[in-house]
């Protein structure tokens, strides 16, 4: 059995059984049962069965985000959003199941079509920073495509995407199209990894177990895409709206509590403007209200677990310089907002994946030095320039390897725009226009006409 516990309070919220290797091998016989009749569906009926389970998402949107503050410890706001997201992904991809055009392409002597055909059965390993968001990324357009989807979610966060299988069923989708393996990643994950019968495996979780996963995937010539992790770059130059970045910096690492591959945890300020950065940035950061999730007025909440903490904590002695903010004592898993400062720039903080409410700031000189600073890593997944200069705006976007870039802002991700990273950062892109097609075979016929 799993334990799901609050991370606010420590306290048990529910216990889940756990699947066993011969349970993932029957859900797996049930979604290839299941797949055959949803791939041989009109696409427009499933386009509509996605819809309505995008309507009944929205029937649901409280519960769902209420049951995120329980079991992930995320703030209100965030939580509903994350619900609300759910929904509009299953609409986004319901609108590609019509869409799945394959090409005719021009040749001697007859027709030449391409036809885009499902993959069969896909595993989905989501992880538990943002259990809903994050799985709804694969299952929305592998089920859109015509697979079908066996989801493990995180041992300590499987309630929402059990209720999201409920809802499935409500809405109407096949029984087994949609199935729900909470477990361990050792036991669960690692059979849906090695089974046979599965066709892909999309995994967002760390480099070193995706790592693992590729090279089980590798041995059967598994198809995989992997969302792996993150130490995002900051840049602010110093001609910059220096206001308006140093407001938007803290929440862009202490988002979710950090926890999120696109934080941005490495904040690099022009010398001559980092005096002023600083000083705009200290009280933003100091003024970051931390507490009970559940609290409309609450901008960050608990790390997920007591093994979350003790790995943040271990990155940051108390005698380290930087900015510190405030955070609630007593139960939970609790760690201050905190920015680190005067450390070297090969500084474990300042290259390592803390996972936690942590930013160093280091100061380059000039746009050379700005851009070694930001690739000075194995990752590349996101990242954010400020500056007022569309042209220097243009070069440093195409010299920073990172898979998703935004000026003048933090957005990382839309679910119609593509997402994915460099390097460490995971292996091929989700979402946006071309989601549906990552589910899919591509089948060449060619038909002569002389006969």
């Amino acid at each position: 059995m799993l334990q799901v516990l609050n991370p606010a309070t420590e306290e048990p919220v529910a216990t889940v059984p756990a699947a066993t290797p011969a349970d993932v091998d029957a859900a797996v016989a049930r979604a290839a049962a299941a797949q055959r009749g949803w791939a041989a569906a009109a696409p427009a009926d499933r386009a509509r069965l996605l819809r309505r389970f995008a309507l009944v998402v929205d029937d649901h949107v409280e519960e769902l985000a209420r049951l995120e503050v329980a079991e992930a410890g995320h703030t209100i706001g965030n939580a509903r959003w994350e619900a609300g997201n759910v929904r509009d992904l299953l609409d986004f991809a319901a609108g590609g199941a019509e869409r799945l055009n394959g090409r005719q392409i021009p040749v001697a002597g007859g027709l030449d079509v391409t036809i885009l055909e499902p993959l069969g059965v896909v595993g989905v390993i989501a992880p538990w920073n943002f259990p809903m968001p994050i799985a709804a990324w694969a299952t929305a357009p592998a089920l859109a495509a015509g697979n079908a989807v066996l989801l493990k979610p995180a041992e300590t966060t499987p309630l929402t995407a059990l209720r999201l299988a409920e809802l499935a069923l409500e809405a109407g989708l096949p029984e087994g199209l949609f199935q729900v393996l909470p477990g361990t990643g050792p036991v669960a994950g690692n059979a849906l990894v090695e089974h046979p019968g599965v066709a892909k495996i999309v995994f967002t979780g760390s480099t070193r177990v995706g790592t693992s996963i590729m090279a089980k995937c590798a041995d059967q010539v598994k198809r995989v895409t992997l969302e792996l992790g993150g130490k995002s770059p900051n840049i602010v130059f110093a001609d910059a709206d220096l206001e308006a970045a140093a407001a938007a910096a803290p929440m862009s690492f202490l988002d979710n509590s950090g926890q999120d591959c696109c934080a941005r945890t490495r904040i690099l300020v022009q010398r001559g403007a980092y005096d002023r950065f600083m000083e705009l940035l200290t009280p933003a950061v100091e003024e970051i209200v931390v507490g009970d999730p559940a609290d409309e007025r609450t901008q960050m909440g608990p790390l997920i677990s007591r093994a979350q903490l003790d790995r943040v904590r271990s990155y940051v002695p108390d005698d380290l310089p930087g900015i510190r903010g405030k955070a609630p004592g007593g139960p939970g898993f609790w760690f201050p907002p905190t920015v680190l400062t005067g450390l070297p720039e090969d500084a474990p903080c300042a290259v390592e994946e803390v996972f936690g409410p942590v930013a160093v700031v280091l100061p380059f000189e000039d746009e050379a030095d700005a851009i070694r600073l930001a690739n000075a890593t194995d990752y590349g997944l996101s990242g954010s320039l400020w500056t007022r200069d569309i042209g220097r705006a243009l070069r440093v976007s195409r010299a920073v390897r990172a898979g998703n870039l935004s000026v003048n802002s933090h957005s990382s991700v839309r679910y119609w725009t593509p997402f994915g990273g460099y390097g460490k950062s995971g292996l091929g892109r989700e979402l946006g226009p071309d989601a549906l097609t990552a589910f899919t075979e591509t089948k060449n016929v060619f038909i002569s006409t002389e006969a």
